[in-house]
């Protein structure tokens, strides 16, 4: 069976969902990946969740049904631009299996490499680091609706790779991330 050229890895697309608790470490992996893989010539997006929900899900609030059609209308951003030679990082929370496979599942309907990636830190960790400063404004009462505090997150059962990023340092990720990428023949 002949190789992938170097050519032709750089221009297939690809979607890697980072998937994780607030803080777990998400965009800042997606960053620092977007950088290695433009350094290397691929063509890059990341789709920040933060981004797509003021422009893409301004209009969906944080239900239950909001924050699945949020994954699923990100992920059919992903899947088009990974159909066109994009490799597609996705930072987002995505805290339901239901939706996740969904994405999952229409990406493998137009043959688009679809890599899960559970970043994976635990809740008192990324409560310490709250880059965002969402769980000081839930224990103050503030905000309800924190996706692993008041409201679920279903831990992937099965991801392409689970990161411990309580464990690792921030190259550490990206190396293994790269490692998964390498293996499946698409860096």
């Amino acid at each position: 069976m002949p190789t992938p050229s170097d050519e032709d890895v750089r221009v297939s697309g690809a979607t890697v969902w980072l998937t994780g608790l607030p803080s777990s470490g998400k965009s800042t992996i997606a960053q620092a990946l977007a950088e290695r893989l433009v350094d290397r010539g691929h063509r890059t997006q990341i789709l920040d969740g933060d981004e797509m929900r003021q422009r893409l899900c301004a209009d969906l609030g944080f239900s239950k049904e909001d924050r699945q059609t949020n994954v699923l209308r990100i992920g059919f951003v992903a899947e088009l631009l990974a159909t066109q030679g994009v490799k597609v990082l996705v930072p987002v929370i995505a805290p339901y299996a239901m939706s996740r496979a969904t994405v999952r599942e229409r990406h493998a309907a137009c043959a688009a490499p679809y890599l899960e990636v559970h970043v994976a830190a635990p809740l008192e960790v990324c409560a310490v680091r709250d880059v965002k400063g969402l769980y000081a404004k839930q224990a103050a009462g503030l905000l309800s609706g924190l996706t692993g505090v008041d409201d679920p997150y279903e831990v992937p059962e099965s991801p392409d790779l689970r990161l411990h990023t309580h464990e690792l340092t921030i190259e550490g990720s990206v190396d293994a991330v790269w490692a998964l990428l390498v293996e499946r023949g698409l860096a």
